[in-house]
């Protein structure tokens, strides 16, 4: 089956997230629109009333549950639209010059960062929504975005590689860590874990202990089936404390020892 055939329950999606690993961020989809009026076009969507980061706005879906869609217009700069595709790469925003002496020491450092990202190629979009997943007003987003504490997603991590498994390699570009997460899992569609950035966690209420995952909704299905039978095989979060001083061995068979 395509994926144009595929119909989500993302109802069913979220309570499953929920149950096995109490995700305490609303879980939200991202889309990418060709034209803005297929973004304008969505039911009860918000359009930003003052100028935004992308930050800002995925955390107004994420920390308060609303849909809302923006297009170039709507965001601060050139780096919060060019994570997304909506402003070219041209010369000028790959100098990366407003970060020099600032976040990097030189302008060729700025440079080597600028060209570091992965980001949506130019030309493709005009705008973007994001929504939580649960409202079904984005029935089919490109991708998925979870927040979660290092706990929850190491366990999500191993969900994904129950079945084929995948060795996964994900990369740390620093500030402007969007790229790693929104950016990449856009422009490639891998799941893409990251570290939120200092502006994440200033302008978009991202909290010391949380990590983010973008996937698409294929694999995030995916990773809960396999989270499914690790419950089964009692794996599941939150994660017991054993105790540092314990024979380990009656644990050990418990969470290693062969399954019948």
């Amino acid at each position: 089956m395509s994926e144009e055939q595929i119909t989500y329950d993302w109802k069913e999606i979220v309570d499953q997230l929920n149950h096995y690993l109490k995700i305490k961020t609303i879980p939200i989809g991202m889309k990418m629109f060709k034209r803005k009026e297929e973004m304008e076009a969505i039911s009860k969507i918000r359009r930003p009333k003052s100028i935004h980061t992308t930050d800002q706005i995925v955390a107004q879906a994420a920390r308060l549950g609303w849909t809302v869609g923006i297009t170039a217009e709507d965001l601060v700069g050139a780096q919060c639209q060019a994570v997304i595709g909506l402003h070219p790469h041209n010369e000028e925003w790959l100098s990366g010059k407003d970060m020099s002496g600032v976040w990097f020491e030189n302008d060729e450092d700025s440079s080597s960062h600028q060209h570091a990202m992965t980001v949506v190629p130019y030309g493709q979009y005009e705008a973007m929504a994001v929504s939580p997943l649960a409202s079904n007003r984005l029935s089919k987003p490109d991708i998925c975005l979870i927040y979660g504490t290092p706990g929850q997603m190491i366990l999500f991590i191993n969900g994904l590689q129950w079945k084929e498994y995948e060795k996964f390699d994900w990369s740390v570009v620093g500030e402007s860590s969007c790229a790693d997460s929104w950016g990449r899992a856009l422009a490639t569609g891998k799941p893409s874990l990251s570290l939120p950035c200092f502006a994440e966690r200033r302008y978009g209420g991202v909290l010391d202990d949380e990590m983010l995952m973008a996937l698409s909704p294929q694999d995030l299905v995916k990773a809960l089936d396999g989270l499914a039978h690790l419950s089964r095989n009692g794996l599941r979060y939150p994660i017991p404390q054993y105790g540092i001083q314990m024979d380990v061995r009656a644990g050990l068979e418990v969470s290693y020892g062969k399954k019948d």
